[in-house]
């Protein structure tokens, strides 16, 4: 039987085909072996320098960062900001207000360094590699002056108050672990809602608006925004004081060494105390 040169030609460039498509997966398996950040793990001070770029998520608001016209702003924005370029890196920064998806996105090597105020919590010193601490600052419930009967009824004098009502936070935000010790302290259950899509500068506009009527937000983010909103009440504080700092991955030790090297110059220096004095205008209990 006479073989049909057309169809030989056909397989022959299916065959090669196969081939190319198999060399292609082996040279991306292979470069995903050889790049931690394509392969979707922490990097540590080296490789960040082999790139030239330090990628940082940070909270959205006044103390984190914030973008108003062509400027950006925050606190740990201009921070972060300084030692990148004290390091010659280019700075990569994302705001993300879940605290559960900058965890995340730190273990999968797409943020080098959450610049963001974490409490200093031997639970958090578990987790992550802890800067050294840049702020002080506390947990506050958030609800609305009463000006009628009905506010009246709603209005919380006391922590004991909290039992069965309903706070609503940031996901996953630090205040949780708090709260979860004060419902212990109390012995009473606090219900919480966690909101996915705000942040807790946006949680005190809705309590303002009437939207919520309790939230629990961080004493710095509320002094930020709390002049424009003087319907709001924060005289009651959820938690102690506490420090507050960056974290990094277990696995970027070096990083995180440079970050404190560098903190521990930087926050001496004329240029780092004029930063804080800037934004202790707004912030008036900014760690000094």
């Amino acid at each position: 039987m006479k073989k049909n040169p057309n169809a030989m030609v056909r397989r022959l460039g299916r065959y090669l085909i196969f081939i190319l498509i198999g060399c292609i997966l082996a040279w991306i398996l292979a470069k995903r072996e050889m790049n931690p950040s394509i392969k979707g793990e922490p990097r540590d001070y080296a490789e960040i320098v082999a790139e030239g770029v330090l990628h940082v998520t940070s909270e959205y608001g006044a103390l984190g960062m914030l973008a108003k016209d062509d400027t950006v702003s925050g606190l740990h924005f201009e921070l972060v900001n300084a030692f990148a370029q004290a390091h010659q890196l280019k700075l990569s920064i994302v705001p993300q207000t879940d605290f559960s998806l900058q965890l995340e996105g730190l273990d999968r090597g797409k943020y080098d360094l959450i610049a963001a105020g974490i409490p200093v919590t031997t639970a958090m010193r578990d987790t992550l590699l802890l800067s050294q601490p840049l702020l002080i600052n506390r947990q506050l419930l958030v609800q609305r002056k009463p000006t009628t009967a009905e506010d009246s009824a709603r209005y919380i004098t006391s922590q004991i108050e909290l039992a069965h009502q309903e706070l609503h936070v940031a996901k996953e935000s630090p205040a949780l672990m708090r709260i979860h010790h004060l419902s212990n302290e109390i012995g009473d259950t606090i219900y919480v809602k966690q909101m996915e899509r705000y942040g807790a500068e946006q949680l005190l506009y809705m309590v303002a608006h009437g939207d919520i009527d309790y939230a629990v937000c961080d004493a710095q983010t509320v002094e930020a925004v709390i002049d424009s909103l003087p319907q709001l009440d924060v005289h009651l504080a959820i938690g102690f004081t506490q420090f507050y700092a960056w974290g990094a991955s277990k696995k970027s030790q070096a990083l995180m060494d440079s970050i404190n090297t560098w903190l521990t110059i930087y926050l001496k220096s004329a240029k780092g105390r004029a930063l804080y004095r800037k934004y202790q205008q707004t912030l008036p209990s900014l760690k000094k």
